[in-house]
Formats: C-alpha cells, sequence, structure tokens
C-alpha cells in the first residue's frame, strides 16, 4: 500500500479530493509534518525541510507546491530514480495579477502618490503618465506564467513578443511574434516592459547583466517575478539611479533577502516584494495545486506518465508532461 504524505495547509473539501483520487493508499494531510512522517512516505506532496527529505531512501515521487523547486533538484537530495513534478500551472493567474497592478502602478505613479499621501502632501507629480495600451513588452519566459501575463497585457492592449529558450514555430495570438533567446538582444532597445519568469539555472545566472540592461530601451521598466539571480542587482540599481531605466518591479531579488542597507531599497522608482506574487494568498492556487496532486495521483497508481515533470539537468518542465497548465487556467 502506497504511503502518501501532503504536507499544505488543506480545507476538508480538498483533503476529500485527494481521497477520492487515490483509493487504497495511506494518506496523511499535514500542514507540519513530522521527521517521522517524512521519512514514512512513498510520495511527498510540498515542500518540506530538504534536510530531512534527503534521508528518505525510498521516496518514489516528490511533487513540489512550486513552479521552482531549485533546492529539491540539487545533486544528492532526492533517490536517483524519484519523479519530480512541479505546480506548473498553478501560478499563473495570481501572479501575473501582481504584475498588471504593479505595471499600472508604475505607469501612473500610483506609488509615489501614495508616499505623498503618507506625508500629507497634496502636489501634483508634474510629468505625464503613461499608458499599457500601445506599449511594447518583451515576455522574458514564456511558461504558465509568462504566458499568462502576456494574455492579460495584450488584452490591454500591449503589443507583446514572447522570449523562450528556443524559437518555436507557433506563436500564440496573445503574442506577435516569439523569438529564441538568441534573438534577446535584438528585442531589447523596442521593449518599454521587460518581464521576466525565469527559472534559476546555469543559463538564466546573470542573463541581465549590465551590457544587457544598457541595451534595453531608455525608460524602460524591468519586472521580475521569476529569480533575483537573473538579474545584476547592482547594475540594475545603477540604471534605475542614472534614469536609464523607469523603473523596475521586483518579486524576487539577489540576495534575497535583500540586505537593509542595499541602496536599491532607497531607489523612489523601484517596487519590491519579499516573493509573494504567488504563494497561497489567493485561494485558487491553493486550489489548482490541488487539482494538479489530484490527477497526477491518478496517473501515478495507474502507471501513466505524469504531469510537470522536472529536468534535475534543465530545471525545466518536459513540455509533453506540462498538459496541467491549460487545465488551470480558465482564460485559455
Amino acid at each position: 500500500m502506497k504511503r502518501i504524505l501532503v504536507a499544505l495547509p488543506l480545507n476538508e473539501e480538498q483533503c476529500d479530493r485527494l481521497h477520492r483520487a487515490a483509493p487504497g493508499t495511506e494518506m496523511q494531510i499535514t500542514p507540519q509534518p513530522s521527521e517521522e512522517d517524512i521519512l514514512w512516505a512513498d510520495v511527498i506532496m510540498g515542500n518540506v525541510p530538504v534536510e530531512i527529505i534527503r534521508r528518505n531512501d525510498h521516496l518514489e515521487w516528490f511533487q513540489s507546491n512550486f513552479a521552482g523547486p531549485d533546492p529539491y533538484l540539487e545533486p544528492g537530495v532526492l533517490p536517483e530514480g524519484c519523479y519530480v513534478t512541479n505546480a506548473t500551472g498553478a501560478y499563473g493567474l495570481a501572479i501575473s495579477e501582481w504584475m498588471l497592478g504593479m505595471w499600472l502602478g508604475l505607469c501612473k505613479d500610483l506609488f509615489l502618490y501614495r508616499d505623498r499621501q503618507n506625508r500629507c502632501e497634496w502636489d501634483a507629480i508634474e510629468r505625464p503618465v503613461r499608458s499599457v495600451d500601445g506599449s511594447r513588452v518583451l515576455c522574458v519566459g514564456l511558461g504558465d506564467i509568462g504566458s499568462s501575463f502576456a494574455r492579460r497585457a495584450h488584452a490591454m492592449g500591449a503589443r507583446v513578443v514572447g522570449v523562450r529558450r528556443h524559437a518555436h514555430h507557433t506563436c500564440p495570438a496573445y503574442c506577435d511574434r516569439v523569438v529564441g533567446q538568441e534573438d534577446l538582444d535584438a528585442e531589447l532597445p523596442q521593449a518599454d516592459l521587460v518581464a521576466l519568469s525565469l527559472p534559476g539555472t546555469d543559463e538564466t545566472v546573470h542573463l541581465f547583466d549590465a551590457a544587457r540592461i544598457a541595451r534595453m530601451k531608455p525608460g524602460a521598466i524591468l519586472m521580475n517575478v521569476g529569480r533575483g539571480t537573473a538579474v545584476d542587482t547592482d547594475a540594475l540599481t545603477e540604471a534605475l539611479r542614472s534614469g536609464h531605466l523607469f523603473g523596475a518591479a521586483l518579486d524576487v531579488t539577489d540576495p534575497e533577502p535583500l540586505p537593509a542597507d542595499h541602496p536599491l531599497w532607497k531607489q523612489p522608482n523601484v517596487l519590491i516584494t519579499p516573493h509573494i506574487s504567488g504563494r497561497f494568498s489567493l485561494p485558487r492556487t491553493l486550489d489548482n495545486i490541488v487539482d494538479i496532486f489530484a490527477r497526477n495521483l491518478r496517473h501515478y497508481l495507474n502507471g501513466e506518465t505524469l504531469d510537470n515533470q522536472m529536468s534535475r539537468r534543465t530545471h525545466y518542465v518536459s513540455e509533453d508532461t506540462a498538459g496541467q497548465r491549460l487545465r488551470c487556467e480558465p482564460d485559455d
């Protein structure tokens, strides 16, 4: 009998959904599992402590509740034959709405007005605001999160270009075109907004270094919701300070958390949140994760291919196992 541990704060209906998906198994559902629970399980759903899970030498499948479970993909953490799946498809709605909010706030100076409100100042900011309609958006990373934002940006009148690791022969209706990463530098000077939703890999570390940031259109906005390591923090700080970039919105930083004395905190044209654009603040996100796991439980017990299988080498989801992302996004 398979032993399944779910380390998430589920409600009664969500628990029932998982029990129905896995009849004939032993299942424990607790948001704070003990060490004994973690070492007991054949299957674990939820990001339990790495230092404990690495001692489970019989684990068959680890389902992360994150889109990017980087620590669990490191060599020696999970048994060699253990499947690793992620939560691709669960976070697109929540994170893309965070991105829209930050984009509009920067374009309309809303956060600068909040600063003035806190000082009880009635003065207007004497500069024109921007419109998202007609702007050019470069989505670097076009997985679930990048695609979700691209659709919403397109719906608001933006012209969207997607960037993937490799160019695809198909282009979704919400993009003008989709190019490979080798064409990134050619696209940067045209983009009013550059939105990053990249995993943490050797290929993405400091992808946006000082030279690449300098190639961005003067007055552009940089947004990052993937991994902080994709951006050279000092180079970004200087580009904001000098006025080369209009602003930045960051849910991730490098390092993370950002040290209290880092000058990026004090830049008036940067917005920083503590890696919270996803998580479970939007209840639908957790519900989406339960759906993904319930579907994969059925596959697992029937000996079928699991959705959202991750490569421990590339840290990307294999495209032929990512079908769940369509099932979790109602506006696809």
